[in-house]
């Protein structure tokens, strides 16, 4: 059963709740399975390589995690919800 969303990939959000609430970024990533976002420079997590031909020495990558959509809100909706409050 498809799910429609509020927001698509390449929207300007803001993330309204949790340890990140306030900052903005670009949808990278929709998950719709999982009801989650990737957002670019948001919720950065540091993932550990095993020894690897790419990586001789193993390695600490930093990347994106998912957030869950309920989290987030399109910037142009938060900046109007600004105005009038």
């Amino acid at each position: 059963m498809p799910t429609k969303f509020h927001v698509k990939r390449g929207d300007e959000v803001v993330v309204i709740a949790g340890a990140e609430k306030g900052k903005r970024g670009k949808i990278i990533q929709v998950v719709p399975k999982k009801e989650r976002v990737i957002v670019e420079g948001i919720n950065i997590i540091k993932k550990h390589i095993k020894r690897n031909q790419q990586h001789p020495e193993g390695t600490i990558l930093e990347r994106e995690a998912a957030i869950h959509i309920s989290n987030v809100m399109k910037a142009e909706r938060y900046d109007a919800k600004r105005q009038t409050a």
